[in-house]
């Protein structure tokens, strides 16, 4: 994937996400482009689960707005439609598929990112080299999906796709969220190998925790459903000190990017 360095990869502008007629997110503006790693960080019911849902195509919520993958709209495809063209969603709470195996799904996924066939030797030396990071036992391409995992195996999953997919920019909501410290640091190391440099990276997060290992560039605050601080990396440790209180009401900031 040959990119232009900075390149605009994801971009929204004045977007509004309902639930029915409740507005959750209310005029965010947003740019992700080429190499950047971006946190979105806010409190429990601040809408930022439901902006990466919505940026991914949610079904349930009703869109207002711009969103641009490359340039091209696509508040009007399908999930599956932005997946192809490089939109990647890593759940907070990943399903499970009982019937259907991780390598079944896993070379599904790539053959439909690809769009062609994924012969069986290329593909399982892809998986290989996705499992010797995450360090996932080789049986555990016989599971089903999700069925009966741990929450570090679904993340670790989660990730291993980001491997497999190359994504042109990708939205993680909450990775770091029923991990450990050890299996912190090993999806961490996945997302960061993953991450490449012509890609962009928006990672929703709770915690600073998370960002001693995937280091952003650009710290985004949300709070009631808009992005109210934007800053470098010293914002996430300015909040694992003072908190979100201190930000409370402040004016929203016209444009979030860096």
């Amino acid at each position: 994937m040959n990119l232009p360095t900075n390149e605009r990869l994801l971009s929204c502008r004045d977007l509004r996400v309902f639930v029915d007629d409740k507005e959750i997110v209310k005029g965010v503006d947003l740019e992700i482009r080429t190499g950047e790693k971006h946190a979105l960080m806010g409190p429990n019911g601040s809408g930022k689960s439901t902006l990466a849902a919505a940026l991914m195509g949610h079904p349930a919520y009703r869109v207002e707005g711009e969103i641009l993958l490359r340039g091209e709209p696509i508040a009007g495809l399908s999930p599956d439609e932005r997946a192809r063209r490089g939109l990647f969603l890593g759940f907070q709470y990943p399903v499970a598929v009982p019937g259907v195996t991780v390598a079944s799904f896993l070379r599904a996924a790539l053959a439909a990112r690809l769009g062609r066939e994924v012969p069986v030797r290329e593909f399982r030396q892809k998986m290989q080299a996705a499992f010797d990071v995450l360090e996932v036992p080789k049986n555990f391409t016989g599971r089903y999906l999700n069925d009966g995992f741990s929450g570090g195996e679904k993340k670790r999953l989660e990730v291993m796709q980001m491997l497999l997919l190359e994504p042109a920019v990708a939205l993680l909501d909450e990775t770091d969220s029923g991990l450990d410290i050890d299996a912190l640091k090993i999806v961490s190391a996945g997302v960061n190998l993953a991450a490449r440099a012509e890609m962009g990276l928006l990672l929703v997060t709770h915690y600073q925790r998370i960002l001693d290992y995937v280091q952003p560039d650009i710290v985004h605050v949300f709070m009631g459903g808009r992005i109210v601080r934007t800053a470098g990396p010293e914002l996430a440790r300015e909040l694992e000190t003072r908190g979100y209180d201190w930000l409370a009401d402040p004016a929203p900031t016209a444009t979030a990017r860096g």
